[in-house]
């Protein structure tokens, strides 16, 4: 891979050895990828945020690592593990809060903008269609890539924030035309009705695809079905990018390919809690809520993940009082995923309509998962 002179003296230690790391993950990287060279990003967005993502070493190594590091471009981070404005009425441990409490610390010095949200794209304004950015949270590169038009690798945490500290990223695989066009194509031999059913899809297309792949049989996608799409796609494969269309090779998806999809992720009848937010919900997606529970109630405990911006508009516009009248219980800056809010031993069962959420929930806080529509939820679950 060449390197420009800059390139090359910052990988050399001439500007601190913070940023020769970053340098050495990304000349790493772009061997393993194949890349030519390295490119500018105008953004970066990290994950690996969460202590229950990184655990100690990864503690340790943000700590050593801002130690002299700083941003270089803008960088956005991903959920943590709590709200920290409802810390008092959440159970956690002591040690839990304190070590993600360095994490956070750690990602200040860097200069880090504390978004705390697995959905920038709807939280910032987007840069220009075409522009290359560094995305690791997964649903966020495949929306980005797939919907918004930018150009992102499906970057690793290491791999996102050492792009954040020198601007730069391998110029490889999505960044590259020839990558961004789908060699396999799904074709949709059912109706598809909201984002369960999107998310089912896009779970098994993230198995048989690789880099890019193409639906047909979608015509158009609300913001709402993408996102399901993005973050069940991002979540079983190292697929980073869909189109709608037609491609040389094609599979079929169908009742049956569908009802396999929810065999693997529905491990349990009922549930004890109910879960929202995998992707978070955003401003969109609290008024939707809000207009089919209100005069309801929530008959079991929901815990309702979003973006802190988005909370706050939709705190003005009267969408999160409705919701939490109905027995919602609203968190900001945390997500589904690996929440230190489920256990095991508490809960035996969690009701969620998210395909990435269901996911996680098996395989890191193994309790039962009971998949259902929005819809569903609100029909069965609320009085």
């Amino acid at each position: 891979m060449q390197l420009t002179k800059d390139e090359e003296k910052a990988l050399n230690g001439e500007n601190g050895q913070a940023l020769a790391t970053a340098y050495r993950i990304l000349l790493a990287i772009g061997k393993a990828t194949e890349a030519e060279k390295l490119v500018p990003v105008d953004w970066a967005h990290v994950s690996g945020v969460n202590y229950n993502t990184i655990g100690d070493s990864g503690v340790e190594f943000l700590e050593q690592l801002s130690s002299d590091a700083k941003v270089a471009v803008k960088t956005t981070i991903n959920p943590m593990g709590f709200d920290p404005v409802k810390i008092n009425s959440l159970k956690l441990s002591k040690e839990f809060v304190a070590k993600q409490n360095r994490i956070i610390d750690a990602y200040e010095r860097m200069g880090v903008t504390k978004s705390f949200t697995c959905i920038p794209y709807e939280v910032f304004d987007l840069p220009d269609i075409g522009t290359d950015v560094s995305f690791a949270e997964s649903n966020a590169a495949v929306y980005a890539n797939s919907v918004a038009g930018l150009r992102t690798n499906k970057e690793s945490a290491v791999s996102a924030l050492a792009s954040s500290l020198t601007g730069k990223a391998p110029y490889s695989e999505l960044r590259i035309e020839e990558f961004r066009k789908p060699n396999k194509c799904i074709r949709v031999n059912d109706e598809l009705d909201g984002e369960l059913d999107y998310g089912l899809l896009g779970y098994f297309a993230g198995k048989v695809s690789d880099n890019t792949v193409a639906f047909d049989g979608i015509d158009y996608l609300t913001k709402r079905n993408a996102k399901a799409l993005s973050a069940a796609i991002g979540t079983s494969g190292s697929c980073g990018m869909f189109a709608l269309g037609k491609a040389s090779e094609t599979i079929d998806f169908g009742k049956e390919e569908a009802r396999k999809v929810r065999d693997e992720l529905h491990t349990g009848e009922k549930g004890d809690v109910i879960t929202l937010g995998s992707p978070q919900l955003g401003v969109d997606d609290l008024w939707m809520l809000a207009s089919i529970v209100q005069g309801k109630k929530f008959k079991k405990r929901c815990l309702i993940f979003c973006a802190r911006a988005a909370y706050e508009s939709a705190r003005k516009l009267g969408y999160t009082e409705t919701v939490e009248k109905a027995g919602g219980e609203i968190l900001c800056d945390c997500c589904t995923c690996l929440t230190p809010l489920i256990d095991r031993n508490e809960v035996d069962g969690v009701i969620t309509n998210s395909i990435k959420g269901a996911y996680y929930l098996n395989n890191w806080n193994k309790v039962g998962v009971c998949l259902k529509s929005l819809k569903d939820i609100v029909k069965e679950e609320c009085e």
